[in-house]
């Protein structure tokens, strides 16, 4: 490898996508006006936002703070805190949650796996509660372990004060941090995502119906949540698969179910006939080479995850890809340590960037090897 190529980054650029005569130049119109205190579209796959209007401001969820407490559960199921055929028991703090209700009995034990599809389907606040008593034994605690993997999710518009999203002047998100955790719902837990799109529940003789009805309206949408209260308005979190490209919408603060269901539609139809999304690289898909000091062989460099781009319909031909590596890579190396960053640029703007990593552990190479190198490094 040359000299100059030791210093500084090295950098790789590539068309990757063939032209397709038959999309190029489609324009794209304004996204639509709607009647919603804020509201958001964004690409699943790729983590594009493509519409967004008071995307940021801190709004009242509603019962859309079930989709973070949803995220713990699963997560405690994950962990082997919590099992779905776990009975556990239905406090009377529980019992006397108001709002919508699964209508659950103090005293009683009811499985988990029951309770999970009264939060999701029904939006039952008792069922909710329970589930957070059994895993953090408060709902207090529970709600500090929301905002501890709220934290960590990245969304940096929201506090959770509680389970089921009452009002509180310490509970708050925003729409754009409800589709990122819609999108690491379905992403981290499919296994559980089903319970979504669950179209109604029967638990104590009573039968409810999941109130999202973009459900029936529309055959590609398979959740997410509804959400109301007389200060937040009307919620709706929705995503749809079609073709390969699935978008989450989140519509906050309206005034009715229709209005909220219109808005949502009218993002996903958007999204959907003047965007496209593709899998650029797959998880552990060779980007490139890095030169590493004190090993023989040029190392193949990837990435770790599946990487996508989101394009309006026919400008994915234009996407470059940018591979630059940290200088002075030296041997050895874990797999987990990241050497450089994949950037795909479209028009000169950055639509995607991810670390890259080694594709095995790099260990030393020989005596010899190790020699030469330590010399060469002092003169780079």
């Amino acid at each position: 490898m040359s000299r100059p190529s030791l210093q500084a980054a090295f950098l790789l650029v590539m068309a990757l996508v063939a032209a397709d005569p038959a999309h190029a130049g489609i324009p794209v119109p304004p996204p639509p006006s709607l009647p919603a205190k804020g509201y958001v579209l964004l690409d699943a796959f790729s983590g594009r936002i493509l519409v967004g209007q008071n995307d940021v401001e801190r709004l009242e969820p509603a019962s859309l703070t079930k989709l973070m407490t949803s995220y713990v559960v699963f997560h405690a199921l994950r962990d082997g805190k919590l099992r779905l055929d776990q009975e556990v028991p239905i406090s009377e703090h529980a019992w006397r949650a108001e709002g919508s209700r699964t209508f659950v009995d103090v005293g009683t034990r009811v499985r988990v796996d029951l309770l999970i599809q009264g939060m999701v389907v029904q939006s039952g606040n008792d069922a909710t509660i329970a589930l957070a008593e059994a895993i953090a034994g408060s709902e207090a605690t529970f709600a500090a372990l929301m905002n501890q993997y709220s934290q960590r999710l990245g969304l940096r518009g929201s506090h959770w004060a509680n389970t089921d999203g009452l009002p509180d002047p310490q509970h708050y998100t925003t729409a754009r941090d409800v589709a990122l955790l819609g999108a690491a719902l379905i992403r981290e837990f499919p296994q559980y995502y089903k319970w979504f799109s669950q179209r109604s529940f029967t638990y104590n003789n009573i039968t409810q119906q999941n109130r999202n009805g973009l459900l029936e309206r529309d055959p590609t949408v398979d959740g997410i949540k509804t959400g109301h209260t007389e200060a937040a308005g009307y919620c709706l979190a929705t995503s749809a698969l079609r073709d390969g490209m699935r978008l989450v919408s989140v519509v906050m603060g309206t005034t009715s179910p229709k209005v909220r269901e219109d808005a949502s539609a009218a993002l996903l139809g958007y999204g959907f006939n003047f965007f496209e999304t593709r899998r650029l690289y797959a998880a552990a898909q060779k980007v490139g080479e890095a030169h590493v000091f004190k090993v023989g062989e040029p190392v193949a460099v990837v990435v770790r995850g599946d990487l996508y781009a989101t394009a309006p319909r026919g400008d994915l031909a234009g996407i470059k890809a940018q591979l630059a590596l940290n200088p002075r890579l030296v041997a050895p190396l874990a797999a987990t340590t990241p050497v450089g960053r994949l950037r795909l640029t479209l028009e000169d703007k950055v639509i995607g960037d991810v670390p890259v990593y080694p594709s095995t552990a790099v260990p030393t190479g020989s005596l010899y090897r190790r020699i030469v190198d330590t010399v060469r490094l002092w003169f780079t």
